[in-house]
Parts: structure tokens; C-alpha cells; sequence
């Protein structure tokens, strides 16, 4: 056999061992159930995500970020070789303005779609606020009426004897709904909540020009300056993205997390179920998909109805679950208790069981290939957004109004009881399920750390400066199909606990956490350095904190101004020893979140691929220049592994700076001492 036929063999043997590698769910996912529902999904002659993502390859010119599209007289593919040093479009834009211009673009997509969650959620703050819906009310009045100074609302008034009185609670709420909803269509001064960050942060954005004016505008004017021959300076560019990203981070995602919190409640700790095991073959199944809370909450009201309950056992059903997958999971888990089925990966792999009567689906994050697995069983999917229809397969309409909807609901789940008897397909349910300590919200923090009555992160921040807690890391973000189902996630979270890193985490991120047993307080003595774990066994916590959904990455935010105002780590949140990590990102909404983080002075890490690799010099910018100006950079490392250890070395840089190099006993501080460490 010649040397070129030998060759052409190995090629073969090679490519047939790739395959076979590729059609191995082991390499797919590290959850189990995940890897038996692809080995069912197969047998049933169903593609998933997981089958697309082993065959198709993605597009090197895209990935690099390179491929300009806006406009006609492309695309054009731009990519730096020795033969070709600076290739320009036929414009003339280099590859950096390219680069920068579709990084703006994702920037102003998640915003968006972040933000536009939020607008929805003022629309129905304001009309419960005005009683034009009995369905939804004013629950957490406690928090209302915190924030209510911020957004310029008086919470008292004087009558005409000069006595000091509460005002009624719906007026406050009715005030406060009229300024959040304004904070969109803003087109002058600055947003209201940009003031929550530490004094030091606000006045550096005010310095830089990047205070954002209002939600919308900033948005547009990103789509206008992308536009082919409008703002061809990729620092300007980036200048623009900032503003647009805050308004995300600081406005709409922060406005909706607030809001939603005093309609439905502010998450404290809560224990619930996650994994396909949380199924069950005898119920009545019903999965709530995306995530908006508004409609979410209606339906856990609809399904334990008893008269619902009731009509399911004349179907044969022994009662009705409700589930949720993606964000709208993490709401109804944080508030309710209710079972996760599972992160964005799974939910067509939850449909492939055989025993979901529904999937009530909103926006975000919904794959259209659900409507395509669906009709291979007896699943019926319900979209009930006017923004997200589906072309694919069938689909049933109930679109939700707010101002019926508890009705909606119950016709929701009156349908999904329906078809419990159309099953036709062998019902297999994973045995995975796991139980999780959730709900930890800023707030709820605060009083689990300091106490009921004295609320305070002066514990946490003292056992930072003692050493026991390394630093904070907040690992956030989704699946990606081009990596190791939750396989990122769990290698970075574990090197980072075992380096007494503490963890706040949202969205799938979260859930990858959860089905892996590592949101509750016996995680800690089993993965944690002695000194976290120390901690999270005094008090009670798990090393993990789930903080909620992707929008409730607002949360971290605030957390992180808390830490700064408790004093002794410093005077902004770029003096803060922690980092942030998307080990797994997939959408325009991570690049988004990331860009808030970065501007906000968080050394920011993402995984899998960050689409800047054909344009050095925007590269260096992101990765190095904005440290200069933010205190925050972006950083890509696809190893998890090195991602941790980076994570890690730019913590104890900034205990370096802060003096906390060397481990220190605790001590207790009076004020005066504090206020020394704080001038510091």
C-alpha cells in the first residue's frame, strides 16, 4: 500500500472515530439524564440540538467576527493573512470597525430584549398599581417603599396640622409605575437608577460621557450609528455600547427585577427540585418555558386551583405539575418552590420523555425546533406572546393580557389537562432530580448574613478581609451546543470553591449548579477550602447563591454596591476582589450582560468564543483598554480550568492592592474604624 493510501485510510479511521466520539452523549453532557433522553430521542427518530451541533460547523469568518452584512455590496469577509495584512470592505471599513459594529449590534440585542422584558413588566406594575386588574397586586410593600426615593417618589405626607403620614400604598405604586415606564422613552438627563452605583462609579460614567439618557434611545442610536457609513471609530463604538449596556444592567433589567419582586415577592431562601426527574408519569405535566414571571405566575395560581386539580383526576391524572425550564424555571422556583425540569439545553429533551402535556412558551431562548419534537409526540406547544411565534410545526395561540389573566391561565391549563389522555409515545422519565436551596436575593443576604432586625454584608466583608473568603465570583450565563452540556460551568464553579472563592450564580448557569448538588449547605464542607466553608456552615448558606433568573443579574450589581458600602474593600466596585465569568455563553443577551459588568468594574471572562478574534487591535481594546478607563476588561479563555485560575489571580490582585495579601484575623471594628479602613 502506497504512502498516499496508507494516509487516506488513517484519514477515514480518523473521521469515523470523530464521528463516533460526536454521536456519544457522554460527550454531549455531564448530566446523565440529559445523556439518556439524546440515547431516547434517537431511538424515537427525533434531532435534537445536541445531533445539529455534532454536524454542522460554525462559520470561522462570523465566529471572528469579521463578516460585515450591512449592506448590500457584501457580505464582506474580512480576514488578516500574510498575504492580505489589511483587507478593508468595499467601503473601506477594516476589520476593526466590522468587528466593532456587530460586537454594538449584540450589545443593543440583549439590551433589548432584556429591557423590553422589563418594559412589559412597568406596563403591568402601573395597571395593578391602578387596580385595572384584580390578577395582580402590590405584595412586597416593604420594598416598594424603599425604592420608591429612588425614582423621586415621596412615601409620606404632611397633613395640615404639620403631622407625618404614609401615603397609600397604591398611590406610591401608581408614582413609581409612571417613572419606571418613563425611564424607555427618555431622551435628555440620565436614568434614575444610575445613581445606586457607589458614588465613585456614577461620577466615572458621568466623567466618560456614558450615563445613559434613556433605555430606548441609547438602543436606536446604536442600530443608527452600525448603519453602513455612520460611526466607523471602534472606540466610539464601544463609547455608545456602554451607554447601552448600562441602560440594560442599571434601568430596564434592574427596573423589571425590582418591580417584579414587589408584585410577586422578593425572593428568600426556598428549597425546590431540578432535573426531568422532577416529572411525573401520573400527573398531568405542564412546562413553563422563557422568561417573563407575568404569565408564569398566573399559571401556578390556574394549576392548584382545586377545581383544576379536581377536572385532571376525571382525565386519569392523579393531580397536576407545574415545571419550569430556561428563566421562567428560576421565577417560579425563587418565589414558589416549584420544580426546574431542566437549563436551555434540555427543554426539547423534556418534550422526548413522552410526558409533557404542555409547553407554555413566552420569548427568549426558545428553540423553534420544540414545535418540530413536539409533533413527534402528543405535546402540545402554546405560545402566548405577540413577539415570538412560530413558523415550525403546530403551535396553538392563547395570547396573555394582563387584564384577564388568570383567565388566560386557567384556558392554558384546562388544555394541557385535555390532552393527558392523547399519549401515545412510551412515557420515560429520567430517575435525575435533585433538591437546591434558592432565592437569594440581595436582600435576602443581607438579613441571612447580619440578622433580621440588622441586616448587613459587614460579615461577609469581614471575612474577606480576614481571608476565610478569598474573594466573590458571580458565574452567570447560559448552555452553549458547541461545549460540554454544563460541563464549563461545573469545572470553573469547582476550582473556585475549592480556592475559597464564594459564588453568586443566575439563569442555566444556576441550574447547572443545582442538578449537581451544589446549591445546598452540605456542598460546602465537600467542595469548599476550609475558610468558605467555614463560613457557609456558620451561617447556614450554600457556597452557591442563586440569585434568580438572567435579568436578575441586576442583583449581583447591587450586591456589589453593598459590599463597597459596608466598607473596607475599597471605594468602587473595580476595587472589589471578584470577577465574572459566562463559561457557556450562547446569546446576544450575555454579551450585553458582560458589557454592564465590564463597565461597572468587573474583570469579566467569557468562554467558547467572543466574536473579536480577526480584528487585533479592537481586541487589545476590549481585553486591555478598557481596564484604563472602566477598572472592568473583557478576557476569553475557552479552558475552564484557566479560566478559574485567572479568575483567581486577578482576585488576589486586587487583595494585593487592598492590602490583604496576607491572611488577618478577625477583628471586630467599631464605626471609626471602619470609616479608617474606608479612607484608606
Amino acid at each position: 500500500m502506497s504512502e498516499e493510501s496508507k494516509a487516506k485510510v488513517e484519514a477515514v479511521k480518523a473521521s469515523s472515530k470523530a464521528e463516533k466520539a460526536a454521536a456519544d452523549p457522554r460527550t454531549m453532557s455531564v448530566d446523565p439524564a440529559t445523556q439518556q433522553m439524546i440515547i431516547k430521542a434517537r431511538a424515537d427518530g427525533v434531532e435534537t440540538i445536541f445531533d445539529r451541533a455534532a454536524s454542522m460547523k460554525a462559520c470561522p469568518i462570523g465566529a471572528s467576527g469579521t463578516c460585515c452584512k450591512n449592506c448590500s455590496q457584501g457580505p464582506c469577509r474580512l480576514t488578516i493573512s500574510a498575504k492580505n495584512p489589511n483587507p478593508i470592505g468595499l467601503c473601506g471599513a477594516t476589520p476593526e470597525t466590522v468587528a466593532a459594529r456587530n460586537f454594538a449590534r449584540m450589545v443593543a440585542a440583549g439590551a433589548a430584549a432584556h429591557s423590553d422584558h422589563g418594559r412589559g413588566v412597568a406596563e403591568t406594575f402601573l395597571a395593578a398599581a391602578r387596580r385595572e386588574t384584580s390578577d395582580y397586586g402590590i405584595k412586597d410593600t416593604v420594598k416598594l417603599r424603599e425604592i420608591a426615593p429612588d425614582f423621586g417618589v415621596e412615601i409620606t405626607v404632611q397633613d395640615e396640622e404639620g403631622n407625618v403620614l404614609d401615603r397609600d400604598i397604591y398611590e406610591i405604586a401608581e408614582e413609581v409605575g409612571v417613572k419606571a415606564l418613563g425611564e424607555w422613552g427618555k431622551q435628555n438627563g440620565e436614568i434614575l437608577l444610575a445613581k445606586r452605583a457607589p458614588k465613585e462609579r456614577y461620577e466615572l460614567w458621568k466623567k466618560l460621557d456614558v450615563v445613559p439618557r434613556g433605555i430606548d434611545r441609547e438602543v436606536v442610536e446604536i442600530m443608527h450609528r452600525t448603519h453602513m457609513g455612520v460611526d466607523q471609530d471602534y472606540k466610539n463604538l464601544i463609547k455608545q455600547s456602554s451607554r447601552a449596556a448600562l441602560g440594560d444592567g442599571w434601568a430596564g433589567s434592574m427596573i423589571a427585577t425590582d418591580l417584579q419582586d414587589i408584585m410577586f415577592g422578593t425572593p428568600y431562601p426556598t428549597r425546590g427540585g431540578i432535573n426531568l426527574g422532577c416529572l411525573n408519569a401520573d400527573e398531568v405535566n405542564i412546562i413553563v418555558h422563557g422568561h417573563e414571571p407575568l404569565l408564569s405566575e398566573m399559571i401556578v395560581v390556574a394549576s392548584q386551583d382545586p377545581e383544576m386539580i379536581e377536572y385532571a383526576k376525571t382525565k386519569g391524572a392523579k393531580g397536576i405539575t407545574l415545571a419550569g425550564m430556561c428563566c421562567t424555571a428560576n421565577e417560579i422556583l425563587q418565589r414558589h418552590g416549584l420544580p426546574i425540569a431542566g437549563n436551555y439545553l434540555q427543554q426539547e429533551l423534556a418534550i422526548v420523555t413522552g410526558a409533557v402535556e404542555a409547553m407554555v412558551v413566552d420569548v427568549q431562548c426558545i428553540m423553534e425546533n420544540i414545535a418540530n419534537v413536539a409533533s413527534c409526540y402528543h405535546t402540545k406547544i402554546v405560545t402566548t406572546n405577540p413577539r415570538a411565534m412560530m413558523a415550525s410545526g403546530e403551535t396553538e395561540h392563547i395570547e396573555f393580557d394582563e387584564h384577564h389573566a388568570l383567565e388566560d391561565a386557567k384556558r392554558i391549563v384546562r388544555l394541557a389537562v385535555d390532552n393527558f389522555q392523547n399519549r401515545r409515545a412510551e412515557v420515560m422519565i429520567p430517575s435525575q432530580r435533585e433538591n437546591q436551596v434558592v432565592g437569594f436575593s440581595y436582600e435576602a443576604i443581607n438579613y441571612h448574613l447580619g440578622g433580621t432586625f440588622r441586616g448587613s454584608y459587614v460579615p461577609l466583608n469581614d471575612n474577606i478581609i480576614n481571608g476565610r473568603i478569598r474573594g466573590i465570583a458571580g458565574v452567570v450565563g447560559c448552555n452553549n451546543a458547541r461545549t460540554v452540556h454544563d460541563s464549563s460551568h461545573l469545572i470553573l464553579i469547582k476550582e473556585l470553591l475549592k480556592n475559597d472563592v464564594i459564588v453568586l450564580t443566575t439563569g442555566c448557569s444556576a441550574m447547572a449548579c443545582g442538578k449537581a448538588g451544589l446549591l445546598t449547605p452540605e456542598a460546602a464542607p465537600v467542595y469548599c477550602g476550609s475558610g468558605l466553608a467555614e463560613v457557609c456552615e456558620t451561617v447556614g448558606i450554600p457556597p452557591v447563591l442563586h440569585m434568580g433568573s438572567c435579568v436578575d443579574n441586576s442583583r449581583i450589581l447591587m450586591a456589589a454596591t453593598e459590599v463597597v458600602k459596608a466598607g473596607g474593600l475599597g471605594k468602587d466596585i473595580s476595587d472589589l476582589p471578584a470577577a465574572g465569568a459566562a463559561p457557556e455563553w450562547m446569546s446576544e443577551k450575555a454579551i450585553s450582560i458582560g458589557h454592564y459588568f465590564v463597565t461597572s468594574g468587573v474583570y469579566t471572562v467569557f468562554g467558547v468564543t467572543l466574536p473579536v478574534e480577526g480584528a487585533p487591535v479592537f481586541k487589545d481594546y476590549l481585553f486591555k483598554g478598557l481596564e484604563d478607563l472602566y477598572g472592568g476588561m473583557w478576557d476569553l479563555v475557552e479552558d475552564p480550568h484557566e479560566m478559574a485560575r485567572k479568575m483567581i489571580a486577578h482576585i488576589d490582585k486586587k487583595r494585593a492592592a487592598l492590602g490583604l495579601d496576607k491572611g488577618k484575623e478577625r477583628v471586630l471594628m467599631d464605626m471609626a474604624d471602619r470609616q479608617k479602613l474606608d479612607a484608606a
